[in-house]
Protein backbone atom coordinates (compact mmCIF):
# COMPACT_ATOMS: atom_id res chain seq x y z
CA UNK A 1 0.00 0.00 0.00
CA UNK A 2 1.46 3.33 -1.00
CA UNK A 3 -0.52 6.51 -0.30
CA UNK A 4 -2.47 4.91 2.58
CA UNK A 5 0.87 4.34 4.32
CA UNK A 6 2.15 7.68 3.04
CA UNK A 7 -0.64 9.32 5.05
CA UNK A 8 -0.78 6.91 8.00
CA UNK A 9 1.58 8.92 10.17
CA UNK A 10 -0.54 12.03 9.72
CA UNK A 11 -3.43 9.94 11.04
CA UNK A 12 -1.54 8.53 14.02
CA UNK A 13 0.00 11.80 15.09
CA UNK A 14 -3.32 13.62 14.82
CA UNK A 15 -5.36 10.88 16.52
CA UNK A 16 -3.31 8.93 19.04
CA UNK A 17 -1.94 11.90 20.90
CA UNK A 18 -4.76 14.40 20.70
CA UNK A 19 -7.19 14.33 23.59
CA UNK A 20 -10.46 16.01 24.30
CA UNK A 21 -10.36 19.77 24.82
CA UNK A 22 -12.98 21.56 26.97
CA UNK A 23 -13.41 25.15 25.86
CA UNK A 24 -14.68 28.21 27.68
CA UNK A 25 -14.66 31.74 26.26
CA UNK A 26 -15.74 33.46 23.07
CA UNK A 27 -14.17 36.83 22.39
CA UNK A 28 -13.78 39.06 19.39
CA UNK A 29 -10.90 41.29 18.38
CA UNK A 30 -10.33 43.50 15.40
CA UNK A 31 -7.52 43.28 12.85
CA UNK A 32 -6.86 44.71 9.41
CA UNK A 33 -7.00 42.37 6.45
CA UNK A 34 -5.94 42.68 2.82
CA UNK A 35 -4.56 40.33 0.16
CA UNK A 36 -0.81 39.86 -0.10
CA UNK A 37 -0.73 38.97 -3.76
CA UNK A 38 -2.24 40.85 -6.67
CA UNK A 39 -4.96 38.57 -8.09
CA UNK A 40 -4.41 36.98 -11.48
CA UNK A 41 -6.53 38.01 -14.47
CA UNK A 42 -8.42 34.71 -14.36
CA UNK A 43 -9.38 35.03 -10.72
CA UNK A 44 -12.78 36.66 -11.27
CA UNK A 45 -14.40 33.73 -13.05
CA UNK A 46 -16.45 32.08 -10.29
CA UNK A 47 -15.82 34.32 -7.33
CA UNK A 48 -17.92 36.41 -5.02
CA UNK A 49 -17.30 40.08 -5.71
CA UNK A 50 -17.32 40.92 -2.01
CA UNK A 51 -14.18 38.82 -1.47
CA UNK A 52 -12.01 41.77 -2.50
CA UNK A 53 -13.77 44.19 -0.17
CA UNK A 54 -11.53 45.38 2.69
CA UNK A 55 -14.53 45.32 5.03
CA UNK A 56 -15.29 41.72 4.09
CA UNK A 57 -11.68 40.64 4.53
CA UNK A 58 -11.52 42.34 7.93
CA UNK A 59 -14.76 40.71 9.03
CA UNK A 60 -13.54 37.29 7.94
CA UNK A 61 -10.25 37.60 9.78
CA UNK A 62 -12.04 38.77 12.92
CA UNK A 63 -14.34 35.77 12.72
CA UNK A 64 -11.42 33.33 12.55
CA UNK A 65 -9.69 35.09 15.43
CA UNK A 66 -12.87 34.88 17.49
CA UNK A 67 -13.04 31.16 16.74
CA UNK A 68 -9.50 30.70 18.01
CA UNK A 69 -10.28 32.53 21.23
CA UNK A 70 -13.47 30.51 21.66
CA UNK A 71 -11.38 27.37 21.43
CA UNK A 72 -8.16 28.29 23.22
CA UNK A 73 -9.07 28.78 26.84
CA UNK A 74 -9.27 25.09 27.51
CA UNK A 75 -6.57 22.81 26.18
CA UNK A 76 -5.16 19.30 26.30
CA UNK A 77 -1.98 18.63 28.22
CA UNK A 78 0.27 16.16 26.37
CA UNK A 79 3.36 15.39 28.51
CA UNK A 80 1.91 17.54 31.31
CA UNK A 81 3.76 20.60 29.95
CA UNK A 82 0.86 22.73 28.67
CA UNK A 83 0.81 21.49 25.09
CA UNK A 84 -1.66 23.89 23.54
CA UNK A 85 0.10 26.92 25.01
CA UNK A 86 3.35 25.86 23.28
CA UNK A 87 1.51 24.84 20.12
CA UNK A 88 -0.36 28.16 19.89
CA UNK A 89 2.40 30.67 20.68
CA UNK A 90 2.98 31.71 17.07
CA UNK A 91 -0.75 31.91 16.34
CA UNK A 92 -1.20 34.29 19.27
CA UNK A 93 1.65 36.46 17.98
CA UNK A 94 0.20 36.54 14.47
CA UNK A 95 -3.25 37.43 15.82
CA UNK A 96 -1.92 40.05 18.23
CA UNK A 97 -3.36 38.31 21.31
CA UNK A 98 -1.09 39.94 23.89
CA UNK A 99 -2.88 38.80 27.04
CA UNK A 100 -3.07 35.16 25.96
CA UNK A 101 0.55 35.28 24.81
CA UNK A 102 1.73 36.68 28.15
CA UNK A 103 -0.02 33.88 30.02
CA UNK A 104 1.48 31.33 27.64
CA UNK A 105 4.96 32.75 28.30
CA UNK A 106 4.46 31.95 31.98
CA UNK A 107 3.59 28.37 31.10
CA UNK A 108 6.71 28.13 28.94
CA UNK A 109 8.88 29.57 31.71
CA UNK A 110 7.54 27.21 34.36
CA UNK A 111 7.38 24.00 32.32
CA UNK A 112 9.48 21.26 33.95
CA UNK A 113 10.89 19.10 31.16
CA UNK A 114 12.43 16.68 33.66
CA UNK A 115 8.96 15.30 34.40
CA UNK A 116 6.21 14.12 32.11
CA UNK A 117 2.68 12.80 32.22
CA UNK A 118 2.32 10.25 30.85
CA UNK A 119 5.73 8.62 30.54
CA UNK A 120 7.54 8.15 28.25
CA UNK A 121 7.12 11.13 25.89
CA UNK A 122 6.80 10.65 22.10
CA UNK A 123 9.87 12.10 20.36
CA UNK A 124 8.19 13.00 17.08
CA UNK A 125 5.20 14.73 18.65
CA UNK A 126 7.37 16.66 21.08
CA UNK A 127 9.68 17.92 18.33
CA UNK A 128 7.06 19.10 15.85
CA UNK A 129 4.76 20.64 18.46
CA UNK A 130 6.79 21.80 21.47
CA UNK A 131 10.13 22.47 19.79
CA UNK A 132 8.49 23.77 16.62
CA UNK A 133 6.27 26.07 18.67
CA UNK A 134 9.19 27.45 20.67
CA UNK A 135 11.35 28.09 17.61
CA UNK A 136 8.54 29.77 15.69
CA UNK A 137 7.73 31.95 18.70
CA UNK A 138 11.38 33.02 18.84
CA UNK A 139 11.46 33.73 15.10
CA UNK A 140 8.42 36.00 15.40
CA UNK A 141 9.22 37.68 18.74
CA UNK A 142 13.03 37.42 19.15
CA UNK A 143 12.42 36.66 22.83
CA UNK A 144 15.43 34.59 23.94
CA UNK A 145 13.29 32.77 26.50
CA UNK A 146 12.03 30.55 23.70
CA UNK A 147 15.52 29.59 22.49
CA UNK A 148 16.64 28.88 26.06
CA UNK A 149 13.65 26.62 26.60
CA UNK A 150 14.20 25.01 23.18
CA UNK A 151 17.73 24.05 24.19
CA UNK A 152 16.45 22.72 27.52
CA UNK A 153 13.95 20.58 25.65
CA UNK A 154 16.44 19.25 23.10
CA UNK A 155 18.76 18.21 25.92
CA UNK A 156 15.92 16.23 27.51
CA UNK A 157 15.26 14.53 24.15
CA UNK A 158 18.90 13.59 23.55
CA UNK A 159 18.55 9.97 24.83
CA UNK A 160 16.36 9.26 21.80
CA UNK A 161 19.54 9.16 19.71
CA UNK A 162 21.02 6.11 21.45
CA UNK A 163 20.89 4.11 18.21
CA UNK A 164 23.70 2.89 15.98
CA UNK A 165 22.23 4.46 12.86
CA UNK A 166 21.63 7.99 14.11
CA UNK A 167 17.86 7.86 13.71
CA UNK A 168 16.01 8.68 16.95
CA UNK A 169 14.00 6.15 18.92
CA UNK A 170 10.25 6.43 19.27
CA UNK A 171 10.16 7.93 22.76
CA UNK A 172 12.15 9.13 25.78
CA UNK A 173 11.78 8.43 29.49
CA UNK A 174 12.77 11.88 30.75
CA UNK A 175 13.04 10.74 34.36
CA UNK A 176 15.38 7.82 33.67
CA UNK A 177 16.98 9.67 30.74
CA UNK A 178 16.56 6.68 28.43
CA UNK A 179 15.47 6.30 24.85
CA UNK A 180 12.71 3.76 24.33
CA UNK A 181 11.64 1.96 21.18
CA UNK A 182 11.95 -1.12 19.01
CA UNK A 183 14.72 -1.93 16.55
CA UNK A 184 12.46 -0.86 13.69
CA UNK A 185 11.09 2.66 13.48
CA UNK A 186 8.61 4.60 11.39
CA UNK A 187 10.21 7.10 9.05
CA UNK A 188 7.92 10.03 9.78
CA UNK A 189 8.70 9.65 13.47
CA UNK A 190 12.44 9.43 12.82
CA UNK A 191 13.00 11.84 9.95
CA UNK A 192 10.78 14.82 10.69
CA UNK A 193 13.24 16.82 12.76
CA UNK A 194 15.53 18.44 10.20
CA UNK A 195 13.81 21.84 10.05
CA UNK A 196 13.69 22.26 13.82
CA UNK A 197 17.26 21.12 14.50
CA UNK A 198 18.76 23.02 11.57
CA UNK A 199 17.10 26.28 12.61
CA UNK A 200 18.16 25.77 16.23
CA UNK A 201 21.71 25.17 15.01
CA UNK A 202 21.55 28.39 12.99
CA UNK A 203 20.40 30.45 15.98
CA UNK A 204 22.77 28.92 18.55
CA UNK A 205 25.68 27.89 16.28
CA UNK A 206 25.75 24.56 18.13
CA UNK A 207 27.26 21.81 16.01
CA UNK A 208 25.42 19.05 17.90
CA UNK A 209 22.06 20.28 16.65
CA UNK A 210 23.26 20.56 13.08
CA UNK A 211 24.76 17.08 13.19
CA UNK A 212 21.41 15.61 14.22
CA UNK A 213 19.69 17.10 11.17
CA UNK A 214 22.57 16.35 8.79
CA UNK A 215 22.80 12.72 9.89
CA UNK A 216 19.15 12.10 9.12
CA UNK A 217 19.53 13.66 5.67
CA UNK A 218 22.63 11.54 5.01
CA UNK A 219 20.79 8.35 5.97
CA UNK A 220 17.92 9.18 3.63
CA UNK A 221 20.27 10.03 0.76
CA UNK A 222 22.22 6.78 1.17
CA UNK A 223 19.18 4.49 1.43
CA UNK A 224 18.63 1.74 -1.13
CA UNK A 225 15.34 2.61 -2.82
CA UNK A 226 15.26 0.34 -5.88
CA UNK A 227 11.99 -1.29 -4.81
CA UNK A 228 10.16 2.00 -4.24
CA UNK A 229 11.15 3.86 -7.37
CA UNK A 230 13.09 6.45 -5.37
CA UNK A 231 10.52 7.19 -2.67
CA UNK A 232 11.24 6.73 1.03
CA UNK A 233 9.68 3.66 2.72
CA UNK A 234 7.96 3.80 6.10
CA UNK A 235 9.74 1.21 8.25
CA UNK A 236 13.50 1.40 8.81
CA UNK A 237 16.08 -0.62 10.72
CA UNK A 238 17.46 1.59 13.49
CA UNK A 239 20.73 -0.34 13.54
CA UNK A 240 21.61 -0.30 9.83
CA UNK A 241 19.70 2.84 8.88
CA UNK A 242 18.18 1.03 5.88
CA UNK A 243 14.50 0.53 4.94
CA UNK A 244 12.81 -2.78 5.70
CA UNK A 245 9.62 -2.43 3.64
CA UNK A 246 8.14 -0.71 0.59
CA UNK A 247 5.28 1.33 2.01
CA UNK A 248 5.68 5.08 2.15
CA UNK A 249 5.53 7.95 4.65
CA UNK A 250 4.39 11.54 4.32
CA UNK A 251 6.00 14.14 6.54
CA UNK A 252 9.50 12.89 5.78
CA UNK A 253 8.79 13.53 2.09
CA UNK A 254 7.34 16.90 3.01
CA UNK A 255 10.55 17.80 4.84
CA UNK A 256 12.70 17.04 1.80
CA UNK A 257 11.40 20.14 0.03
CA UNK A 258 11.10 22.23 3.16
CA UNK A 259 14.65 21.49 4.35
CA UNK A 260 15.95 22.54 0.94
CA UNK A 261 13.98 25.79 1.11
CA UNK A 262 14.70 26.54 4.77
CA UNK A 263 18.45 26.36 4.26
CA UNK A 264 18.43 28.84 1.39
CA UNK A 265 18.25 26.17 -1.35
CA UNK A 266 21.80 25.06 -0.61
CA UNK A 267 21.15 21.35 0.05
CA UNK A 268 21.01 19.64 -3.33
CA UNK A 269 20.53 16.11 -1.97
CA UNK A 270 17.23 17.01 -0.34
CA UNK A 271 16.10 18.55 -3.64
CA UNK A 272 17.00 15.38 -5.55
CA UNK A 273 15.05 13.25 -3.09
CA UNK A 274 12.05 15.56 -3.41
CA UNK A 275 12.18 15.31 -7.21
CA UNK A 276 12.30 11.51 -7.05
CA UNK A 277 9.29 11.52 -4.75
CA UNK A 278 7.15 13.85 -6.84
CA UNK A 279 8.10 12.14 -10.09
CA UNK A 280 6.87 8.82 -8.71
CA UNK A 281 3.65 10.40 -7.47
CA UNK A 282 2.87 12.22 -10.72
CA UNK A 283 3.77 9.37 -13.06
CA UNK A 284 2.21 6.45 -11.16
CA UNK A 285 -0.08 7.55 -8.33
CA UNK A 286 -2.43 10.23 -9.72
CA UNK A 287 -5.74 9.09 -11.22
CA UNK A 288 -8.92 10.49 -12.78
CA UNK A 289 -12.43 9.49 -11.79
CA UNK A 290 -14.58 8.19 -14.67
CA UNK A 291 -17.29 10.85 -15.09
CA UNK A 292 -16.44 14.07 -13.23
CA UNK A 293 -12.73 13.61 -13.96
CA UNK A 294 -11.73 14.30 -10.36
CA UNK A 295 -7.96 14.23 -9.99
CA UNK A 296 -6.96 12.20 -6.95
CA UNK A 297 -3.97 10.40 -5.45
CA UNK A 298 -4.25 6.79 -4.37
CA UNK A 299 -2.08 3.85 -3.46
CA UNK A 300 -1.95 0.79 -5.70
CA UNK A 301 -2.18 -2.95 -5.21
CA UNK A 302 1.08 -4.85 -5.39
CA UNK A 303 4.34 -4.66 -3.47
CA UNK A 304 6.75 -4.07 -6.36
CA UNK A 305 6.95 -1.70 -9.29
CA UNK A 306 7.67 -4.26 -11.99
CA UNK A 307 4.39 -3.50 -13.74
CA UNK A 308 1.50 -1.10 -13.55
CA UNK A 309 -0.92 -1.97 -10.73
CA UNK A 310 -4.53 -0.85 -10.26
CA UNK A 311 -5.24 1.74 -7.59
CA UNK A 312 -6.99 0.95 -4.33
CA UNK A 313 -9.32 3.87 -5.17
CA UNK A 314 -9.18 5.15 -1.60
CA UNK A 315 -8.71 8.89 -1.27
CA UNK A 316 -8.16 10.31 2.20
CA UNK A 317 -8.47 13.76 3.70
CA UNK A 318 -4.89 13.32 4.90
CA UNK A 319 -3.76 13.24 1.25
CA UNK A 320 -4.92 16.82 0.80
CA UNK A 321 -1.61 18.20 2.06
CA UNK A 322 -0.14 17.14 -1.32
CA UNK A 323 -1.53 19.91 -3.58
CA UNK A 324 -0.09 22.56 -1.29
CA UNK A 325 3.29 20.85 -1.29
CA UNK A 326 3.33 20.54 -5.08
CA UNK A 327 2.34 24.19 -5.47
CA UNK A 328 5.07 25.27 -3.07
CA UNK A 329 7.64 23.29 -5.03
CA UNK A 330 6.44 24.67 -8.37
CA UNK A 331 6.62 28.20 -6.98
CA UNK A 332 10.00 27.88 -5.28
CA UNK A 333 12.09 25.64 -7.55
CA UNK A 334 13.41 26.07 -11.13
CA UNK A 335 11.55 22.94 -12.22
CA UNK A 336 11.49 24.16 -15.81
CA UNK A 337 15.28 24.53 -15.81
CA UNK A 338 16.78 21.85 -13.56
CA UNK A 339 19.88 21.83 -15.74
CA UNK A 340 20.77 25.18 -14.19
CA UNK A 341 21.27 23.25 -10.95
CA UNK A 342 23.21 20.47 -12.61
CA UNK A 343 20.28 18.05 -12.28
CA UNK A 344 19.08 15.73 -15.06
CA UNK A 345 15.63 14.36 -14.18
CA UNK A 346 16.03 11.23 -16.28
CA UNK A 347 19.34 10.41 -14.63
CA UNK A 348 17.79 10.76 -11.16
CA UNK A 349 15.85 7.56 -11.74
CA UNK A 350 16.23 5.43 -14.85
CA UNK A 351 14.96 1.95 -15.71
CA UNK A 352 18.33 0.39 -14.89
CA UNK A 353 18.06 1.73 -11.36
CA UNK A 354 14.33 1.55 -10.67
CA UNK A 355 12.91 -0.84 -13.27
CA UNK A 356 9.32 -0.11 -14.33
CA UNK A 357 9.13 2.90 -12.03
CA UNK A 358 12.14 4.40 -13.79
CA UNK A 359 10.16 4.90 -16.97
CA UNK A 360 8.25 7.72 -15.34
CA UNK A 361 11.37 9.85 -15.05
CA UNK A 362 11.98 9.69 -18.80
CA UNK A 363 8.32 10.27 -19.52
CA UNK A 364 8.16 13.53 -17.58
CA UNK A 365 11.20 15.01 -19.34
CA UNK A 366 8.85 15.85 -22.22
CA UNK A 367 6.97 18.36 -20.08
CA UNK A 368 7.58 21.74 -18.54
CA UNK A 369 7.93 20.27 -15.06
CA UNK A 370 6.96 23.47 -13.24
CA UNK A 371 3.74 23.64 -15.23
CA UNK A 372 3.01 19.94 -14.73
CA UNK A 373 3.47 20.17 -10.96
CA UNK A 374 1.18 23.19 -10.83
CA UNK A 375 -1.47 21.43 -12.88
CA UNK A 376 -1.37 18.52 -10.46
CA UNK A 377 -1.57 20.90 -7.50
CA UNK A 378 -4.61 22.76 -8.84
CA UNK A 379 -6.47 19.61 -9.89
CA UNK A 380 -5.89 17.88 -6.56
CA UNK A 381 -6.83 21.00 -4.61
CA UNK A 382 -10.11 21.25 -6.51
CA UNK A 383 -10.93 17.64 -5.63
CA UNK A 384 -10.12 18.25 -1.97
CA UNK A 385 -12.43 21.27 -1.99
CA UNK A 386 -15.22 19.31 -3.72
CA UNK A 387 -15.07 16.70 -0.99
CA UNK A 388 -16.30 19.53 1.25
CA UNK A 389 -18.61 21.33 -1.15
CA UNK A 390 -20.41 18.13 -2.21
CA UNK A 391 -21.60 17.40 1.34
CA UNK A 392 -24.81 18.72 2.95
CA UNK A 393 -22.76 19.98 5.91
CA UNK A 394 -20.13 21.63 3.68
CA UNK A 395 -17.40 19.64 5.47
CA UNK A 396 -15.14 16.93 4.07
CA UNK A 397 -15.12 13.24 5.05
CA UNK A 398 -12.15 11.27 6.34
CA UNK A 399 -12.06 8.89 3.40
CA UNK A 400 -13.89 8.11 0.17
CA UNK A 401 -13.72 5.36 -2.42
CA UNK A 402 -13.56 6.55 -6.01
CA UNK A 403 -15.57 4.75 -8.67
CA UNK A 404 -13.42 2.87 -11.14
CA UNK A 405 -14.17 2.59 -14.84
CA UNK A 406 -12.67 3.64 -18.12
CA UNK A 407 -12.34 7.41 -18.03
CA UNK A 408 -14.28 9.14 -20.77
CA UNK A 409 -13.35 12.44 -22.37
CA UNK A 410 -11.65 13.72 -25.52
CA UNK A 411 -8.26 12.50 -24.25
CA UNK A 412 -9.46 8.96 -23.53
CA UNK A 413 -6.89 6.40 -24.67
CA UNK A 414 -8.45 2.96 -24.45
CA UNK A 415 -9.87 0.92 -21.56
CA UNK A 416 -6.87 1.36 -19.26
CA UNK A 417 -6.95 5.14 -19.08
CA UNK A 418 -7.27 6.05 -15.43
CA UNK A 419 -3.77 7.34 -14.75
CA UNK A 420 -3.75 11.12 -14.96
CA UNK A 421 -0.45 11.22 -16.83
CA UNK A 422 -1.94 8.96 -19.56
CA UNK A 423 -4.76 11.43 -20.07
CA UNK A 424 -2.35 14.38 -20.13
CA UNK A 425 -0.17 12.58 -22.69
CA UNK A 426 -3.21 12.02 -24.93
CA UNK A 427 -4.34 15.63 -24.47
CA UNK A 428 -0.87 16.84 -25.42
CA UNK A 429 -0.62 14.60 -28.50
CA UNK A 430 -4.00 15.85 -29.71
CA UNK A 431 -2.77 19.44 -29.75
CA UNK A 432 -3.49 20.48 -26.16
CA UNK A 433 -7.02 21.47 -27.07
CA UNK A 434 -9.36 22.39 -24.27
CA UNK A 435 -8.70 22.27 -20.55
CA UNK A 436 -5.98 20.09 -19.07
CA UNK A 437 -7.52 16.78 -17.91
CA UNK A 438 -8.74 17.06 -14.33
CA UNK A 439 -8.58 20.87 -14.20
CA UNK A 440 -11.96 21.91 -15.63
CA UNK A 441 -14.03 23.92 -13.13
CA UNK A 442 -16.59 21.68 -11.48
CA UNK A 443 -19.89 22.39 -9.77
CA UNK A 444 -20.51 20.76 -6.37
CA UNK A 445 -23.12 17.99 -6.35
CA UNK A 446 -25.14 18.02 -3.12
CA UNK A 447 -27.66 15.23 -2.63
CA UNK A 448 -30.99 15.72 -0.91
CA UNK A 449 -31.85 13.30 1.93
CA UNK A 450 -34.31 11.59 -0.42
CA UNK A 451 -31.64 11.05 -3.08
CA UNK A 452 -29.29 9.57 -0.50
CA UNK A 453 -31.98 7.27 0.86
CA UNK A 454 -33.34 5.97 -2.45
CA UNK A 455 -29.95 5.73 -4.15
CA UNK A 456 -30.75 8.10 -7.01
CA UNK A 457 -27.88 10.39 -6.10
CA UNK A 458 -25.01 8.88 -8.08
CA UNK A 459 -23.16 11.80 -9.58
CA UNK A 460 -20.30 12.13 -7.11
CA UNK A 461 -17.98 9.53 -8.67
CA UNK A 462 -17.27 8.31 -5.13
CA UNK A 463 -18.85 6.85 -2.02
CA UNK A 464 -18.08 7.65 1.60
CA UNK A 465 -15.93 5.08 3.41
CA UNK A 466 -15.34 7.08 6.58
CA UNK A 467 -18.01 9.80 6.75
CA UNK A 468 -16.75 11.57 9.86
CA UNK A 469 -15.16 15.03 9.89
CA UNK A 470 -12.25 15.57 12.28
CA UNK A 471 -11.51 19.31 11.84
CA UNK A 472 -8.29 18.46 9.99
CA UNK A 473 -6.02 21.13 8.44
CA UNK A 474 -4.81 19.50 5.22
CA UNK A 475 -7.38 20.96 2.82
CA UNK A 476 -7.28 24.51 4.19
CA UNK A 477 -3.47 24.28 4.27
CA UNK A 478 -3.44 23.61 0.53
CA UNK A 479 -6.09 26.25 -0.20
CA UNK A 480 -3.99 28.78 1.73
CA UNK A 481 -0.83 27.93 -0.22
CA UNK A 482 -2.66 27.97 -3.57
CA UNK A 483 -4.06 31.41 -2.71
CA UNK A 484 -0.67 32.81 -1.69
CA UNK A 485 1.13 31.35 -4.69
CA UNK A 486 -1.39 32.01 -7.48
CA UNK A 487 -3.24 35.06 -6.15
CA UNK A 488 -6.46 33.48 -7.47
CA UNK A 489 -9.31 34.55 -5.18
CA UNK A 490 -11.21 31.30 -5.69
CA UNK A 491 -8.91 29.44 -3.30
CA UNK A 492 -9.43 31.98 -0.53
CA UNK A 493 -13.16 32.08 -1.18
CA UNK A 494 -13.33 28.30 -0.86
CA UNK A 495 -11.42 28.50 2.39
CA UNK A 496 -14.00 30.94 3.72
CA UNK A 497 -16.82 28.60 2.74
CA UNK A 498 -15.15 25.86 4.76
CA UNK A 499 -14.81 28.15 7.77
CA UNK A 500 -18.50 29.06 7.52
CA UNK A 501 -19.35 25.36 7.55
CA UNK A 502 -17.13 24.82 10.59
CA UNK A 503 -18.94 27.60 12.43
CA UNK A 504 -22.37 26.39 11.38
CA UNK A 505 -21.93 22.65 11.88
CA UNK A 506 -19.30 22.11 14.59
CA UNK A 507 -19.47 25.01 17.03
CA UNK A 508 -20.65 24.27 20.58
CA UNK A 509 -21.13 26.37 23.68
CA UNK A 510 -17.63 25.43 24.81
CA UNK A 511 -15.71 25.09 21.56
CA UNK A 512 -15.87 23.02 18.38
CA UNK A 513 -16.62 19.34 17.83
CA UNK A 514 -15.80 16.66 15.30
CA UNK A 515 -18.74 15.17 13.38
CA UNK A 516 -19.94 11.60 13.06
CA UNK A 517 -21.04 12.18 9.47
CA UNK A 518 -20.61 14.91 6.86
CA UNK A 519 -24.00 13.94 5.46
CA UNK A 520 -26.12 13.99 8.60
CA UNK A 521 -23.93 15.81 11.14
CA UNK A 522 -23.98 14.73 14.78
CA UNK A 523 -21.33 16.18 17.08
CA UNK A 524 -18.85 13.91 18.85
CA UNK A 525 -17.92 16.53 21.47
CA UNK A 526 -14.22 16.09 20.71
CA UNK A 527 -11.85 18.78 19.49
CA UNK A 528 -8.26 17.86 18.53
CA UNK A 529 -5.76 20.58 19.42
CA UNK A 530 -4.37 20.66 15.87
CA UNK A 531 -7.57 22.54 15.09
CA UNK A 532 -6.08 25.54 16.92
CA UNK A 533 -2.44 25.06 15.94
CA UNK A 534 -3.05 24.43 12.24
CA UNK A 535 -6.59 24.63 10.88
CA UNK A 536 -7.47 28.03 12.34
CA UNK A 537 -3.97 29.40 11.72
CA UNK A 538 -4.14 28.68 7.99
CA UNK A 539 -7.64 30.11 7.80
CA UNK A 540 -6.58 33.29 9.61
CA UNK A 541 -3.54 33.78 7.38
CA UNK A 542 -5.80 33.62 4.31
CA UNK A 543 -7.35 36.93 5.35
CA UNK A 544 -4.55 38.58 7.33
CA UNK A 545 -3.40 41.97 6.04
CA UNK A 546 0.23 41.93 4.89
CA UNK A 547 0.67 38.30 5.88
CA UNK A 548 4.29 38.12 7.11
CA UNK A 549 4.54 34.39 6.40
CA UNK A 550 5.40 34.61 2.70
CA UNK A 551 6.32 31.39 0.83
CA UNK A 552 9.70 32.79 -0.21
CA UNK A 553 10.77 33.77 3.29
CA UNK A 554 9.22 31.19 5.62
CA UNK A 555 8.80 27.42 5.75
CA UNK A 556 6.11 25.70 7.83
CA UNK A 557 7.02 22.62 9.80
CA UNK A 558 4.53 19.75 9.67
CA UNK A 559 2.60 21.20 12.65
CA UNK A 560 2.19 24.59 10.87
CA UNK A 561 4.90 26.38 12.86
CA UNK A 562 6.62 28.87 10.49
CA UNK A 563 10.43 29.09 10.52
CA UNK A 564 12.35 31.75 8.57
CA UNK A 565 14.41 30.83 5.53
CA UNK A 566 18.10 31.45 6.13
CA UNK A 567 21.53 31.12 4.56
CA UNK A 568 24.60 29.80 6.35
CA UNK A 569 27.34 32.38 6.87
CA UNK A 570 30.94 31.44 6.13
CA UNK A 571 31.65 31.35 9.86
CA UNK A 572 28.70 29.02 10.48
CA UNK A 573 29.75 26.77 7.62
CA UNK A 574 33.16 26.41 9.23
CA UNK A 575 31.98 26.01 12.84
CA UNK A 576 29.14 23.61 12.03
CA UNK A 577 30.95 21.77 9.23
CA UNK A 578 28.03 22.42 6.89
CA UNK A 579 28.13 20.57 3.58
CA UNK A 580 26.75 22.61 0.69
CA UNK A 581 25.56 21.33 -2.65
Amino acid sequence: MVVRQLCWNRFTRRTLFYGVVVLLILASFRSKISPFFVPSDKSNSRLKAEDSSPLTRQTRAEAVKAAFLHAYHGYEDLNGWGLTAFDSLDTMLLMGLKEEFARAQEIVTNADFSKSEPEPIPYFETVIRYLGGLLSAYALSKDKLFIERAEDLVEVLEPAFSTKSGFPLYSVDVVKKQGIGSDVGTLSEMATLQLEYAYLAKVTVNVKYYNRAAKVMDLLAQAKLEQTGGMLPTRWDLTTGQPVDRSLADSAHEYLLKFHLLTGKTDKESLKMYLRTTTRIISDMLYLSPTRHLLYVSDSFGSTFTESAPPTLQFEHLSCFLPGLLALGAHSLPLDNLNSLGIDLEELGNEKLYGYAGRGYKRLTGYNLKQLHMWAAEGLAQTCWLMYADQPTGLGPEEVKIKFASTDGPWRDGPETHLWVDAVDKWKRSGSRGVVPGLAEKTPVVYTPEERNNGTGSGHDYTLLKPGHLLRPETVESLYLLWRITGDFKWRDRGWNIFEAIERETKTDSGYATLYSVETGGKEERMPSYFLAETLKYLYLMFMEDDPITPDQWSFNTEAHPLPVFEWTQEEIKLLNVTLG
